[in-house]
């Protein structure tokens, strides 16, 4: 999805991990991936949205089903995503499903995936809807934005020495304590919306900010498209996060 963007690259891992699972996924009745970004054609950071996807080992892979067709080029650019959520607390129950979760869990179950990232509530859901075998759920774990797709990460390849893994997680399926957290989290943040982060930590990267294997991959020559236009970049690909209505009280309530 969103091809003007020139973020559907990614490591050889990646692109075999999402073709499998995508074929994969036809056995829970999921016809087919909608992937939103990889990385760009050599990595790096991008003008806006992520401050991962930069080496190839990570994707967003849309929480709405494909159509039981091959989009046109058109559509892929201009095609929204649906969130899955009726409120920042809770997922809408007309729209998500068993075969959601079970395309998470399907997902997680791969050796090579070290991490899925979703919203909370969708946390929730797949917590509340997870068979005896819960081991996958402590591969996913909640974070902001992820009400319209999960990201996944996968693990480091063998012989990528600058690469680093993902910390280890806290034993067990992270239902209990650390959800209930983030729903206290989500709740302070729609009473009391962050400012916005003028620090000098919120600048844009420079090359001299990045390790010096990426001069030698710039300075290389040839290779990959040439990067995405902010205008195309700035593109949604999903629908604001929903928020919640406060409804003042009346002199009399």
């Amino acid at each position: 999805m969103r091809l003007s963007r020139n973020r559907n690259w990614g490591h050889p891992r990646l692109i075999a991990y999402l073709e499998q699972l995508a074929r994969d996924a036809r056995a829970i009745g999921w016809s087919g991936l909608l992937i939103g970004d990889l990385a760009q054609p050599r990595g790096g950071p991008m003008l806006t949205g992520h401050s991962s996807h930069q080496i190839g080992l990570d994707a967003d892979i849309w929480l709405t089903p494909m159509p039981n067709r091959r989009l046109t080029r058109s559509e892929r650019e201009t095609m929204t995503a649906i969130s899955m959520l009726r409120d920042p607390l809770n997922v809408d129950r007309n729209l998500w499903s068993l075969r959601h979760t079970r395309l998470i869990e399907r997902a997680a179950s791969y050796v090579e995936v070290e991490r899925i990232f979703v919203h909370p509530a969708i946390k929730q859901a797949l917590c509340d809807q997870a068979r005896h075998d819960r081991a996958w759920l402590s591969k996913v774990r909640p974070w902001w934005g992820h009400y319209y797709h999960f990201h996944v990460r996968m693990a480091c390849p063998r012989g990528s020495a600058s690469c680093k893994r993902q910390p280890e997680v806290a034993p067990g399926d992270g239902c209990g304590a650390e959800l209930d957290d983030w729903f206290q989290r989500l709740l302070q943040a729609e009473l009391k919306p962050a400012e916005p982060d003028t620090s000098a930590e919120a600048r844009p990267l420079t090359l001299a900010d990045l390790p010096n294997d990426c001069r030698i991959v710039l300075t290389s020559g040839g290779g990959g498209a040439p990067p995405a236009k902010r205008r195309t970049a700035d593109k949604p690909a999903g629908p604001p996060p929903p928020r919640l209505r406060f409804v003042p009280l009346g002199a009399g309530d």
